[in-house]
Order: structure tokens, then sequence, then C-alpha cells
């Protein structure tokens, strides 16, 4: 006999009575299903609602790292598959978010670890993930992807906003380097000198003579270096992976023509570097290129407080998002 849910409304949403089981139509969106290699790519289109056969461009954003579904609820409701609100974009974009490989494009939480990751039996990342979370997978799958979007009736080509968060970003701006379908860029919390360098900046805040972190990451990287094709994920993203994901950004995205707005957080791991590259374009005379700095902000946007800790209460991603769409609006 089925057990019946109480129906509670979150975000516009609401849960199931009897349940049954619900689909990401459930929670207004699109889901499609794409044949990359021999893998099945799960595809959530945003959409106003009643203009989902409407024609109009893509904003097409690219997450940050681990294996977490797309829709990941409780018996509360649905947590928020964008960081930020995507309703004013869906005035005038298809809003697009592509799942990680060989995850579940839905789970209840209590399915999952404790930082809502989809891990196997010994609580270790699933090897058909980990053998496919590598820079190059998600930028050709990616583009890919954006390629059969864009033969669809309800999708204008004339227009493709690229926007990535964390490592996101990099994926993002990797495949703005490589495709010429793009028309601008969204850069957010990326280190443009490589992900191991936010891994020594973070190490280097804790070191002491004692706890020689920063060091010990440097000897990581080196046997990263020594072995850089290493698929053993274990315990963690692969050598593979962090060897790729520490290219450094800054080489393709001094490159591109396109507008480009970089945002990050003036307390994260990644500021110095993003500082740098502000400091290099401005030397070099690139105009195409907007810097918005978060005051004492951190990864993802929140304050940091005098014990350098989050402030969650002060949440700015929805802030962060409006001026987003204010760049996105210019000419």
């Amino acid at each position: 006999m089925k057990q019946v849910f109480t129906i509670i409304l979150i975000l516009a949403f609401s849960l199931t009575a009897f349940g049954q089981t619900k689909t990401a139509k459930d929670y207004g969106f699109t889901h499609l299903q794409f044949d990359y290699k021999s893998d099945k790519v799960d595809i959530l289109v945003k959409s106003k609602k009643g203009e989902e056969h409407i024609k109009k461009p893509l904003m097409f954003f690219c997450q940050g790292s681990l294996p977490r579904p797309l829709i990941m609820y409780d018996e509360k409701g649905i947590f928020r598959v964008f960081p930020f609100i995507p309703d004013s974009f869906m005035v005038k974009y298809h809003v697009v978010i592509v799942g990680k490989p060989c995850i579940p494009v839905m789970r209840d939480i209590k399915t999952l670890n404790s930082n809502y990751c989809y891990v196997d039996s010994a609580g270790n990342y699933t090897k058909e993930y980990s053998d496919r979370n590598l820079l190059n997978y998600y930028v050709d799958r990616n583009i890919k992807v954006i390629k059969y979007l864009q033969k669809q009736k309800w999708v204008s080509n004339k227009e493709l906003v690229l926007a990535g968060h964390s490592e996101g970003s990099t994926v993002a701006a990797k495949m703005a380097s490589c495709s010429h379908v793009a028309t601008r860029l969204i850069y957010s919390s990326g280190n443009p000198m490589g992900r191991i360098m936010s891994i020594i900046q973070q190490n280097r805040a804790i070191e002491t003579d004692s706890l020689r972190s920063g060091e010990e990451m440097m000897m990581y990287w080196q046997n990263i270096v020594m072995d850089k094709t290493n698929m053993d994920a274990t315990h963690g993203d692969a050598y593979k992976a962090t060897y790729g994901f520490s290219y450094p950004p800054m080489e393709y995205l001094e490159k591109l023509k396109i507008p480009v707005l970089i945002c990050y957080g003036t307390k994260d791991w990644c500021a110095p570097f993003v500082d740098y590259m502000r400091v290099d374009f401005i030397r070099n005379g690139k105009t195409n290129f907007q810097f918005n700095p978060y005051l004492g902000t951190e990864h993802n946007y929140y304050p940091v407080t005098k014990e350098n800790k989050p402030n969650y209460d002060m949440p700015n991603w929805d802030r962060v998002a409006n001026d987003w769409l204010k760049w996105m609006e210019q000419k």
C-alpha cells in the first residue's frame, strides 16, 4: 500500500501525494536525453511557463564539481537546481543545465552522502562517473548537446550565453574557446591559473611550522604531474581530472573576442589570481572583459565573518544573477 505524503508547496512546486513517482516535468522542467558516445546524457531545460515551444536562444549553465543529481529533494520539497532563481532569464532565454555523467537526474537526499553526492556502497564516487569526470569530456559533450539543441524548432541560434560557476567556469571557458557558437561568456568563481592554485592557496592559509599543508599540496601536484594519466579515483578526483582542470584557463580566456563577464568574491581563494588576470588584461587593453568583484564574499558569494567563515544568513546569489542579467542586456 502506497504511503500518503503531505503536500507541501515550496519554490512554486508541490510534492506528490500518494507516493507516485515524480518526474522533472512535475518540477517545471523539460527533460531531454541525448546519446553521447555510449552515454545517455540528461538535459534539463527551464522555460517560462507556456513558452516552452516559443523560439528563444539558450543560456547554457555549467554547474560546479561533485557528482550530484540535478534534482535533489527531501520531505519538504526540491532543492535549487540552479544556484540562482532563473525566472528573470526565462523571459528571453531557455535556461539549460546538463547532468553529471552516469549520475541519476533525480534523487531523494536520503540516498546521497553528507555532501549530497551520489556514491557507491563503499562511499566512493562510482567508476562510471570518475572515468568521465574530465575537462575534455565535459567540453566535447556539452558542445555536441548544444548542436543538438540548436536543431530544435524552439531554439534560436542568433545568441548563445555560456555561464559556469567554479569548476563549471573552466568548462564554459574552454567551450567558448573550442567552439565559435557562443556569443557571451559568464565566468564565475573560477581560478584563471587553474584548480591546483586554489587548492594550494587554501592550504597555505592554514599552514604552520608543524602543519605544512601547503608544502604537502606542492608534493601532491608533483605526483600528479609525474602520473598525469592516472585514473584512480578511490580518494576523490583522479590525477588526470585534477591535471586537466589545473591547466590555466587564462591562456584561452585571453584569446576570446566575445564579451566576457568575470565574477568573483574577493575573499575567495581564487581572488588574487583573478585580480592578476584583471591587471594583465587592463595592461593589454582588452575591452571585451568586464570584472565584477563582490567585496568581502567567498566562493559562493556569502559574506565572510571576522572569523573568516561564510555567513550563510546573507546569500547573494540572486544579486549576482541580477548583475549577470544586466550585463547580458548590454549591447
